[in-house]
C-alpha cells in the first residue's frame, strides 16, 4: 500500500502539467512587478507634472516592464495555470502550445532586460546645469557607483536613486521570468516526447 501511495505521488508531482501549473502561478507575481515598477517610472519625484511635460526618461517611454515583462509574460502565465488545471497539459498539443507562449514569454523578458540595462546604461533624463538631458550617459555605468555626482541632477528630487531601483528590480524580475520561461520550453518538450501525467488517471 505504501508503495503504491509512493508511485502515485511521485508521479503526480513530477508530471509535466503540474510543473506548467508551478510556473504559471510563480509567473503571477513577476508580472505584476513590472508592470508596477514601469508604471512608477513615469513618475520621478512621486510628481505627475513630470509626466505631463514630457520630462520623462527615454527608455521609461518604452514601456520594457509594461509590455515585455508584463504583458507578453502575463499570456503563457494564464495559459499554463488555467490549463494545467484542466488536465489539459495531458495532451501532447497542448504542451507544444506551451513551449511556443514559453518563448514568447522569453522574448518578452529579455526586452524588458534589454530596456532596463540601456536606462541604467544612460541614466535618468533631468535638469542638469539648467536644461533637461542626460547628464550620465556617457559615464558607463560609474555614476553607478559615485554618488558624490547624482547632485547633477537638480530635478527630479533623488531621481537617480528612484530610476535605478526600479531599473534593478526590472532586470532581476525579468531574469527570474526568462528562467521560468526556459524552464517551461525544456518541460513542454518532455511532455511533448513523453507525454503528460493526468492527474485523473487511475494507479
Amino acid at each position: 500500500m505504501n508503495t503504491q501511495l509512493y508511485s502515485s505521488f511521485h508521479s503526480d508531482t513530477m508530471c509535466s502539467g503540474s510543473c506548467s501549473r508551478c510556473i504559471g502561478v510563480s509567473l503571477y507575481p513577476l508580472v505584476l512587478i513590472s508592470i508596477i515598477c514601469n508604471i512608477v517610472l513615469f513618475f520621478p519625484g512621486w510628481d505627475v507634472k513630470y509626466v505631463k511635460e514630457g520630462h520623462i526618461t527615454p527608455e521609461v517611454q518604452y514601456l520594457g516592464g509594461l509590455l515585455g515583462g508584463g504583458f507578453m509574460m502575463l499570456i503563457p502565465a494564464i495559459y499554463l495555470h488555467s490549463t494545467a488545471e484542466n488536465g489539459c497539459c495531458g495532451i501532447r498539443f497542448g504542451m507544444f502550445l506551451s513551449i511556443l507562449l514559453a518563448a514568447a514569454g522569453v522574448v518578452g523578458g529579455l526586452y524588458s532586460f534589454a530596456v532596463a540595462l540601456v536606462g541604467l546604461h544612460n541614466g535618468p533624463f533631468c535638469m542638469s546645469t539648467g536644461t533637461w538631458q542626460t547628464p550620465f550617459k556617457d559615464s558607463k555605468f560609474n555614476y553607478l557607483t559615485d554618488s558624490t555626482i547624482w547632485d547633477k541632477c537638480s530635478e527630479p528630487k533623488n531621481v537617480v536613486e528612484f530610476n535605478t531601483g526600479l531599473f534593478f528590480t526590472l532586470m532581476i524580475t525579468s531574469c527570474l521570468q526568462v528562467l521560468l520561461c526556459a524552464i517551461q520550453m525544456i518541460n513542454g518538450l518532455v511532455g511533448c516526447l513523453c507525454g503528460a501525467c493526468n492527474n485523473k488517471a487511475g494507479p
